[in-house]
Protein backbone atom coordinates (compact mmCIF):
# COMPACT_ATOMS: atom_id res chain seq x y z
CA UNK A 1 0.00 0.00 0.00
CA UNK A 2 1.32 3.21 -1.36
CA UNK A 3 1.70 5.82 1.98
CA UNK A 4 0.47 9.46 1.31
CA UNK A 5 3.13 11.78 1.07
CA UNK A 6 3.00 13.99 4.39
CA UNK A 7 3.02 9.99 5.74
CA UNK A 8 6.29 9.49 3.75
CA UNK A 9 8.04 12.88 4.51
CA UNK A 10 7.21 11.93 8.61
CA UNK A 11 8.83 8.44 8.10
CA UNK A 12 11.81 9.98 6.73
CA UNK A 13 12.39 12.48 9.35
CA UNK A 14 11.23 15.69 7.29
CA UNK A 15 8.41 18.09 8.15
CA UNK A 16 5.47 18.42 4.93
CA UNK A 17 5.47 21.59 3.17
CA UNK A 18 4.45 24.98 4.51
CA UNK A 19 5.81 24.04 7.83
CA UNK A 20 7.73 25.97 10.59
CA UNK A 21 11.29 26.76 9.26
CA UNK A 22 13.88 24.53 11.73
CA UNK A 23 16.96 25.05 12.39
CA UNK A 24 19.77 22.71 11.04
CA UNK A 25 20.42 19.36 12.68
CA UNK A 26 22.94 19.64 15.02
CA UNK A 27 22.67 23.26 15.79
CA UNK A 28 22.20 24.11 19.73
CA UNK A 29 19.07 26.30 20.46
CA UNK A 30 20.92 28.06 22.70
CA UNK A 31 23.71 29.36 20.14
CA UNK A 32 21.12 30.32 17.65
CA UNK A 33 19.76 32.81 20.54
CA UNK A 34 22.99 33.84 21.84
CA UNK A 35 23.76 34.92 18.14
CA UNK A 36 20.74 37.02 17.82
CA UNK A 37 20.69 39.09 21.43
CA UNK A 38 24.36 39.97 20.30
CA UNK A 39 23.53 41.25 16.50
CA UNK A 40 20.32 43.22 18.89
CA UNK A 41 23.00 44.35 21.47
CA UNK A 42 25.57 45.48 18.79
CA UNK A 43 22.98 47.14 16.57
CA UNK A 44 22.01 49.19 20.16
CA UNK A 45 25.38 49.72 20.89
CA UNK A 46 26.09 51.42 17.41
CA UNK A 47 22.49 53.20 17.32
CA UNK A 48 24.09 54.88 20.78
CA UNK A 49 27.32 55.55 18.99
CA UNK A 50 25.60 57.62 16.20
CA UNK A 51 23.37 59.26 18.84
CA UNK A 52 26.49 60.27 21.20
CA UNK A 53 26.85 64.12 18.96
CA UNK A 54 23.24 65.01 19.23
CA UNK A 55 23.38 64.26 22.60
CA UNK A 56 26.53 66.18 22.99
CA UNK A 57 25.23 69.41 20.91
CA UNK A 58 21.39 69.11 22.49
CA UNK A 59 23.74 69.40 26.23
CA UNK A 60 25.42 72.74 24.91
CA UNK A 61 22.76 74.17 24.00
CA UNK A 62 21.06 74.21 27.57
CA UNK A 63 24.44 74.75 29.32
CA UNK A 64 25.82 78.47 30.05
CA UNK A 65 28.46 79.54 28.07
CA UNK A 66 31.22 79.60 30.65
CA UNK A 67 30.77 75.84 31.49
CA UNK A 68 31.09 74.50 27.79
CA UNK A 69 34.93 74.43 27.45
CA UNK A 70 35.21 73.39 31.06
CA UNK A 71 37.29 70.02 32.16
CA UNK A 72 36.38 67.47 32.53
CA UNK A 73 33.25 67.65 30.11
CA UNK A 74 30.17 67.96 32.01
CA UNK A 75 27.65 65.48 30.06
CA UNK A 76 24.35 66.17 32.43
CA UNK A 77 21.93 69.11 30.95
CA UNK A 78 21.79 72.52 33.22
CA UNK A 79 18.43 72.90 31.65
CA UNK A 80 19.27 76.85 30.55
CA UNK A 81 16.28 77.03 28.24
CA UNK A 82 16.54 80.65 27.42
CA UNK A 83 19.50 79.95 24.83
CA UNK A 84 16.99 78.95 22.75
CA UNK A 85 15.08 82.20 22.75
CA UNK A 86 17.94 84.07 22.41
CA UNK A 87 19.43 82.25 19.62
CA UNK A 88 15.88 82.14 17.70
CA UNK A 89 15.56 86.46 18.41
CA UNK A 90 19.29 86.72 16.88
CA UNK A 91 17.72 86.27 13.62
CA UNK A 92 14.97 85.79 11.17
CA UNK A 93 14.29 82.00 11.40
CA UNK A 94 11.35 81.72 9.59
CA UNK A 95 12.65 83.36 6.53
CA UNK A 96 15.47 80.71 6.75
CA UNK A 97 13.37 77.95 6.87
CA UNK A 98 10.61 79.17 4.04
CA UNK A 99 13.94 79.32 1.89
CA UNK A 100 15.42 76.22 2.52
CA UNK A 101 12.08 74.74 2.45
CA UNK A 102 11.45 76.35 -1.28
CA UNK A 103 14.99 75.70 -2.59
CA UNK A 104 14.91 71.87 -1.54
CA UNK A 105 11.34 70.99 -2.94
CA UNK A 106 12.15 72.86 -6.42
CA UNK A 107 15.13 71.12 -6.60
CA UNK A 108 13.71 67.94 -6.04
CA UNK A 109 11.14 68.18 -8.08
CA UNK A 110 13.96 69.21 -11.11
CA UNK A 111 16.03 66.93 -10.03
CA UNK A 112 13.31 64.16 -9.81
CA UNK A 113 12.29 65.14 -13.40
CA UNK A 114 15.53 64.66 -14.80
CA UNK A 115 16.66 61.69 -13.18
CA UNK A 116 13.39 60.18 -14.80
CA UNK A 117 14.22 61.81 -18.33
CA UNK A 118 18.05 61.23 -18.79
CA UNK A 119 17.42 57.48 -17.19
CA UNK A 120 14.60 56.33 -20.05
CA UNK A 121 17.18 57.79 -22.85
CA UNK A 122 19.75 56.19 -21.29
CA UNK A 123 18.26 52.83 -20.42
CA UNK A 124 15.75 52.42 -22.84
CA UNK A 125 16.34 54.15 -26.29
CA UNK A 126 19.37 53.37 -28.36
CA UNK A 127 21.52 55.55 -29.75
CA UNK A 128 25.16 55.49 -31.00
CA UNK A 129 27.47 56.83 -28.37
CA UNK A 130 25.17 55.92 -25.41
CA UNK A 131 27.87 54.13 -23.52
CA UNK A 132 30.54 56.47 -23.72
CA UNK A 133 27.92 59.63 -22.82
CA UNK A 134 27.07 57.82 -19.28
CA UNK A 135 30.41 57.47 -18.76
CA UNK A 136 31.22 60.87 -18.99
CA UNK A 137 28.48 61.60 -16.94
CA UNK A 138 29.85 59.19 -14.75
CA UNK A 139 33.08 60.78 -14.19
CA UNK A 140 31.42 63.95 -12.80
CA UNK A 141 31.54 62.07 -9.54
CA UNK A 142 35.66 62.20 -9.62
CA UNK A 143 35.56 65.95 -10.09
CA UNK A 144 35.59 67.64 -6.37
CA UNK A 145 32.65 70.36 -6.10
CA UNK A 146 34.50 72.61 -4.37
CA UNK A 147 37.52 72.84 -7.07
CA UNK A 148 34.82 74.32 -9.91
CA UNK A 149 33.61 77.11 -6.82
CA UNK A 150 35.63 79.29 -8.42
CA UNK A 151 34.67 78.92 -12.12
CA UNK A 152 31.13 78.73 -11.47
CA UNK A 153 30.78 81.79 -9.52
CA UNK A 154 32.59 83.28 -12.48
CA UNK A 155 29.79 81.82 -15.16
CA UNK A 156 27.19 82.47 -12.09
CA UNK A 157 28.49 86.38 -12.32
CA UNK A 158 27.84 86.50 -15.80
CA UNK A 159 24.32 85.08 -16.04
CA UNK A 160 23.47 87.43 -14.06
CA UNK A 161 22.13 84.53 -11.19
CA UNK A 162 24.10 85.57 -8.18
CA UNK A 163 21.90 86.46 -5.21
CA UNK A 164 18.92 84.73 -6.82
CA UNK A 165 16.90 81.24 -6.03
CA UNK A 166 18.04 79.97 -9.30
CA UNK A 167 21.60 80.07 -8.25
CA UNK A 168 20.47 77.32 -5.74
CA UNK A 169 18.30 75.25 -7.82
CA UNK A 170 19.50 75.14 -10.88
CA UNK A 171 23.10 73.73 -10.29
CA UNK A 172 21.92 70.69 -8.53
CA UNK A 173 18.63 69.96 -10.55
CA UNK A 174 20.68 67.05 -11.80
CA UNK A 175 22.02 64.57 -10.00
CA UNK A 176 24.35 61.75 -11.71
CA UNK A 177 23.43 59.44 -8.80
CA UNK A 178 19.27 59.81 -10.12
CA UNK A 179 20.53 58.93 -13.87
CA UNK A 180 22.29 56.10 -12.72
CA UNK A 181 19.81 54.92 -10.69
CA UNK A 182 16.93 55.23 -12.80
CA UNK A 183 19.14 53.99 -16.01
CA UNK A 184 19.50 50.36 -13.65
CA UNK A 185 16.19 50.11 -13.27
CA UNK A 186 15.16 50.49 -16.76
CA UNK A 187 17.81 48.02 -17.51
CA UNK A 188 16.20 45.65 -15.51
CA UNK A 189 12.58 46.08 -17.28
CA UNK A 190 11.68 43.46 -19.83
CA UNK A 191 11.68 45.19 -23.02
CA UNK A 192 8.85 43.32 -24.07
CA UNK A 193 6.56 45.68 -21.81
CA UNK A 194 8.00 48.85 -23.86
CA UNK A 195 7.58 46.90 -27.33
CA UNK A 196 3.88 45.92 -26.70
CA UNK A 197 3.50 49.28 -25.47
CA UNK A 198 4.42 50.78 -28.96
CA UNK A 199 2.40 48.53 -31.16
CA UNK A 200 -0.11 49.56 -29.57
CA UNK A 201 0.63 53.20 -30.41
CA UNK A 202 1.40 54.45 -27.34
CA UNK A 203 4.77 57.25 -27.91
CA UNK A 204 7.77 57.77 -25.78
CA UNK A 205 6.55 59.96 -23.13
CA UNK A 206 3.12 57.77 -22.79
CA UNK A 207 5.02 54.78 -22.02
CA UNK A 208 7.48 56.95 -19.78
CA UNK A 209 4.66 58.47 -17.91
CA UNK A 210 2.14 55.58 -17.63
CA UNK A 211 4.75 52.56 -17.68
CA UNK A 212 8.35 53.83 -16.77
CA UNK A 213 7.55 56.57 -14.03
CA UNK A 214 5.47 53.41 -11.84
CA UNK A 215 8.06 51.10 -12.09
CA UNK A 216 11.11 53.49 -10.72
CA UNK A 217 8.90 55.20 -7.99
CA UNK A 218 11.00 53.55 -5.46
CA UNK A 219 14.30 54.79 -6.78
CA UNK A 220 12.58 58.09 -7.20
CA UNK A 221 11.94 58.24 -3.89
CA UNK A 222 15.33 57.71 -2.58
CA UNK A 223 16.56 60.09 -5.20
CA UNK A 224 13.98 62.41 -3.30
CA UNK A 225 15.17 61.95 -0.01
CA UNK A 226 18.61 61.99 -0.61
CA UNK A 227 18.53 65.52 -3.05
CA UNK A 228 16.10 67.05 0.06
CA UNK A 229 18.55 66.41 2.71
CA UNK A 230 21.81 67.64 0.52
CA UNK A 231 19.82 70.79 -0.08
CA UNK A 232 18.70 71.34 3.42
CA UNK A 233 22.44 70.86 4.44
CA UNK A 234 23.53 73.25 1.85
CA UNK A 235 26.16 75.52 3.28
CA UNK A 236 29.80 75.91 1.24
CA UNK A 237 27.55 76.88 -2.03
CA UNK A 238 24.95 79.60 -0.98
CA UNK A 239 27.48 81.06 1.60
CA UNK A 240 29.63 81.84 -1.70
CA UNK A 241 26.63 82.94 -4.19
CA UNK A 242 24.27 84.40 -2.10
CA UNK A 243 24.84 87.21 0.01
CA UNK A 244 21.02 88.56 0.50
CA UNK A 245 19.54 87.10 4.36
CA UNK A 246 16.32 87.25 2.42
CA UNK A 247 17.35 84.39 0.24
CA UNK A 248 20.24 82.50 2.78
CA UNK A 249 19.16 78.97 3.55
CA UNK A 250 19.01 77.59 7.34
CA UNK A 251 22.95 76.25 7.28
CA UNK A 252 24.22 79.76 5.89
CA UNK A 253 21.86 81.53 8.84
CA UNK A 254 23.84 79.65 11.41
CA UNK A 255 27.27 81.43 10.79
CA UNK A 256 25.50 84.41 12.50
CA UNK A 257 26.68 82.98 15.85
CA UNK A 258 30.09 83.87 14.92
CA UNK A 259 31.54 86.79 14.81
CA UNK A 260 34.92 88.81 15.53
CA UNK A 261 34.08 88.44 19.80
CA UNK A 262 34.03 84.83 19.26
CA UNK A 263 31.39 81.83 19.11
CA UNK A 264 28.54 81.38 20.80
CA UNK A 265 28.21 78.21 21.14
CA UNK A 266 25.67 77.62 23.58
CA UNK A 267 23.11 79.77 21.09
CA UNK A 268 24.43 78.04 18.02
CA UNK A 269 23.60 74.85 19.57
CA UNK A 270 20.00 75.88 19.88
CA UNK A 271 19.72 76.54 16.87
CA UNK A 272 21.24 73.30 15.28
CA UNK A 273 18.95 71.39 17.59
CA UNK A 274 15.82 73.47 16.14
CA UNK A 275 16.89 73.59 12.51
CA UNK A 276 17.79 69.26 12.84
CA UNK A 277 14.06 68.49 14.36
CA UNK A 278 12.50 69.04 10.82
CA UNK A 279 14.86 67.01 8.79
CA UNK A 280 14.95 64.47 11.42
CA UNK A 281 10.84 64.19 11.47
CA UNK A 282 10.71 63.92 7.67
CA UNK A 283 13.64 61.25 7.87
CA UNK A 284 11.55 59.22 10.54
CA UNK A 285 8.13 59.20 8.92
CA UNK A 286 9.92 58.40 5.42
CA UNK A 287 12.07 55.64 7.22
CA UNK A 288 10.19 52.55 6.03
CA UNK A 289 9.82 54.01 2.35
CA UNK A 290 13.59 54.71 2.26
CA UNK A 291 14.73 51.39 3.42
CA UNK A 292 12.42 49.63 1.09
CA UNK A 293 13.56 52.26 -1.90
CA UNK A 294 17.07 51.27 -1.02
CA UNK A 295 17.01 47.59 -0.79
CA UNK A 296 14.95 47.55 -4.61
CA UNK A 297 17.66 49.75 -5.68
CA UNK A 298 20.60 47.24 -4.90
CA UNK A 299 18.99 44.60 -5.82
CA UNK A 300 18.38 46.55 -9.58
CA UNK A 301 21.95 48.13 -9.38
CA UNK A 302 22.99 44.35 -8.90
Amino acid sequence: MTLPLSARASSRGHKPRGGAPHRASGEPVGSWRGWSWTRRLLALLLALLFLVPFYWVFVISVQQGTSISSWPLNLVPQWHWENYSRAWDLDTWPRYFLNTVFVAACTVLLCLVTSVLAGFAFGVLRFPGRKVLMGLILSVLMVPTVTLIVPDYVIANQLHLLNTYWIQILPFGSSVFGIFLVRQFFLTMPQEIMEAATVDGAGRLRILWHIGVPAVRPALLLIGINVFVASWNAFLWPQVMVNDPNLQPIEVGLSAFTTDNGTDWSAMSAAVCFTTVPIMLVFLLLQRQFIRGAMTAAGSVK
